[in-house]
């Protein structure tokens, strides 16, 4: 019996989770209204944009297209880790009352890091202190110094990683399997982390930007380390401990679902992005594109994220396979040469 193309669509959407439907029906309406309050033009300073000489559709359709890639990226991850064991994280999770008395303490937390560090950034030079260094992805678009640099990484290093991270180790006693910091199959490990960092650079280096092949050799074997050092304590660390190592176990455990747990952990990681440099808050129109860009832009990569730590049980591959070097040492190296100054 044949089936016709239109209930054979109708059978696939019925099959797919709740979840799915919600998220794919947020993200159409996200894009509308995209297009709806620009009305031909973005309220963001971004100069790898303006560079190109791009219309306004480029960032859109970049910021689209990362979704596309990442669930890309997600199946590849789920063919490599096919035949391993997948480590139950729930169950490295505190019991549900508890779980969710964590989650909405940790989530509390971190809004208030985040006012702190909007406060302390324009209190020490010119940008919020977001979750990523100022110039990250982007380039920068005003004044940013080695000193504000500094200060970015030191305190988002404590605020998201130090401090969480001894509370939950040490005033709460998790193992540090609990926390996802250990690995139980590194050599599956470490397949998957070369696996996708080769296939990740690829596809940065030759759709987002080469400028680092246009370095001279003083300044990549400067830059790259600082680029390195500044973004493995200034966000990598940070996202790790405080999404991957302690809030994704505590969702799953919540939810019970390992496909709302990587919503979530896409939607989170979109949050703690909410202040990026580019971002604009002059106005509503402004800010609700802003919360809608960075969304697009970083919801993605966020599940990305979720899915390696949920196949692994090791937080530390996504910091290796999918933060540190791509896209913080590839992509960001001419920006932290830029600001310090390496000729």
């Amino acid at each position: 019996m044949t089936v016709s193309a239109p209930n054979a669509i109708q059978t696939t959407l019925r099959r797919l989770p709740r979840s799915i439907l919600v998220t794919i029906a947020l993200w159409a309406l996200g894009t509308l209204a995209i297009f709806l309050l620009s009305q031909g033009t973005l309220p963001f300073d971004q100069p790898l944009f303006q560079a190109k000489g791009t219309s306004y559709l480029g960032p859109i359709i970049g910021a689209e297209g990362t979704l596309f890639i990442a669930l890309a990226m997600i199946v590849l991850i789920y063919r490599v880790t096919a035949r391993r064991a997948v480590p139950d994280l729930a169950a490295r999770a505190p019991a549900v009352a508890l779980a969710r008395a964590e989650t909405l303490g940790l989530v509390g937390y971190g809004i208030v890091a985040l006012i702190g560090g909007a406060l302390l950034g324009h209190a020490v030079g010119h940008y919020a202190i977001g979750l990523h260094m100022p110039g990250t992805l982007y380039g920068l678009s005003g004044p940013y110094t080695p000193q504000e640099a500094i200060i970015w990484a030191s305190y988002n290093f404590v605020a998201y990683a130090l401090l969480p991270f001894a509370y939950f180790r040490w005033w709460r006693g998790y193992t540090l399997e609990q926390l996802n910091l250990l690995s139980n199959n590194l050599r599956a490990d470490i397949l998957l982390i070369v696996v996708v960092l080769l296939v990740e650079s690829i596809i940065e280096l030759t759709t987002f930007s080469s400028a680092i092949f246009s370095l001279s050799g003083s300044q990549l074997l400067l830059g790259t380390g600082l680029a390195f050092v500044l973004n493995f304590f200034g966000t990598a660390l940070p996202i790790m401990i405080f999404i991957y190592s302690i809030l994704l176990p505590r969702y799953l455990k919540l939810t019970n679902s390992v496909v709302l747990t990587i919503i979530l952990g896409g939607l989170t990681y979109a949050v703690v992005h909410v202040a990026d440099s580019w971002t604009n808050y002059s106005s509503l129109s402004n800010a609700v594109l802003s919360l809608l860009f960075v969304t697009l832009q970083y919801f993605g990569p966020g599940m990305v994220k979720s899915v390696l730590t949920l196949r692994t049980g090791n937080a530390w591959v996504h910091v290796w396979a999918y933060h540190a070097i791509a896209p913080h040492v590839l992509i960001d190296t001419p920006n932290v040469v830029s600001i310090c100054h390496l000729h």
